[in-house]
């Protein structure tokens, strides 16, 4: 059975929650925002539904409840955030706003943040420059190893995820949002709360055999998209999220899904293109549809029904359930019963 709850509710809820766990009131909207706008953009495994594990790191200590979000380096088109142990939705909110404002003079900013934490999916930070006619860039490194190097069995990589957002006039933006495997992580809780098999692809055992039990996750890791390129690509990106940045990379990386009190240093990094540096806005954005419906209007294969544009199916899933609530599951819906009656708020 699905249950359809409104975004609204939704966004009341994780802020209640967040508040009853001590979280400053408007932090804690922040937070419940963004992970409401997950949902709603149909990011499942980044929104409500991880509610549960930032309490119990909460709980653990291991959040800084009141942080010092705070810029370390800067010059003219960069910076560096340090996060200060925040949740990630507070720093990667900050550093985005950041990287505007420098990309307002400068053209282009690059703002990498450290000593962050697990920020939601990464299209919600891709697209904040899109509402100041600016194009966005978002990497980051993610909150536990889940891919060895190509060939390899030990676990040094983890999904380190890419968005690309740009936006267009009539036409939905164009928002890219991948992670460097053929399966997010949050993918593989959601089938294993569900008591759902996985497809074979998206993981493989330690004898190189297909895993498509997520209960069993532990006992292998995520395949690369693309073979040794998304190896690469998860290699270089974590480079530049997190080496880069002074955050953790490679056996650095604190695995949150188990470990709920050490810091886990997560990086990451916004890149926000102003594209009146580079182009008169308007006509850009006419460009940018025109593509659009070249790529809708190119031949189609047999059997295939219609051509989409990344973030096309993100935005009807947004239009749908911004108008109807986001479905949760009931093995989702108990989970957050169980936690509203733990921390004394009213349930869904």
């Amino acid at each position: 059975m699905v249950n359809l709850i409104s975004i609204p509710e939704l966004r009341r809820f994780i802020a209640s929650v967040l508040a009853a766990v001590e979280f400053p009131a408007d932090d804690a909207e922040t937070v419940a925002r963004l992970m409401a706008e997950a949902d709603a953009r149909g990011a499942d495994g980044h929104g409500v539904f991880r509610l549960p594990q930032y309490v119990k790191r909460i709980q653990s200590g291991g959040i800084n409840l009141h942080p010092n979000i705070h810029v370390i380096r800067e010059q003219a088109a960069s910076a560096v955030v340090d996060g200060d142990n925040a949740m990630g939705h507070l720093v990667m909110s900050r550093a985005a706003d950041i990287a505007i404002e420098k990309a307002r003079t400068a053209g282009v900013a690059w703002v990498g943040a450290r000593n962050s934490n697990h920020a939601g999916p990464a299209m919600l930070y891709a697209r904040t420059p899109l509402a100041a006619d600016m194009i966005g860039i978002y990497i980051a490194v993610g909150s536990a190893n889940h891919l060895p190097p190509w060939g390899g069995t030990e676990m040094l990589l983890s999904t380190n995820p890419i968005a690309i957002a740009v936006p267009g006039a009539k036409h939905e933006s164009i928002v890219l949002d991948m992670a460097t495997t053929n399966a997010a992580y949050g993918k593989v809780k959601i089938k294993a709360q569900r008591g759902e098999q996985m497809p074979e692809g998206w993981m493989m055992d330690r004898q190189g055999k297909p895993l498509t039990d997520p209960k069993r996750a532990n006992e292998g890791f995520l395949l690369p998209i693309g073979g040794p390129k998304g190896y690469g690509l998860s290699l270089m990106f974590g480079l530049l999220a997190g080496t880069l940045n002074g955050a953790a990379f490679g056996k650095d990386v604190v695995d949150f899904n188990a470990d709920s009190k050490s810091h886990t240093n997560t990086g990451h990094a916004i890149v926000a293109v102003n594209i009146a540096a580079f182009a008169d806005v308007a006509t850009f954005k006419q460009s940018v549809d025109e593509i659009w419906e070249q790529m809708k209007s190119s031949p189609k294969l047999p059997g295939v029904d219609e051509i989409r544009l990344p973030g096309e199916r993100s935005a009807k899933v947004f239009e749908d359930r911004m108008a109807e609530g986001v479905p949760l599951s009931d093995e989702l819906r108990r989970a957050l019963d169980d936690l509203a009656d733990r921390v004394g708020v009213a349930q869904l």
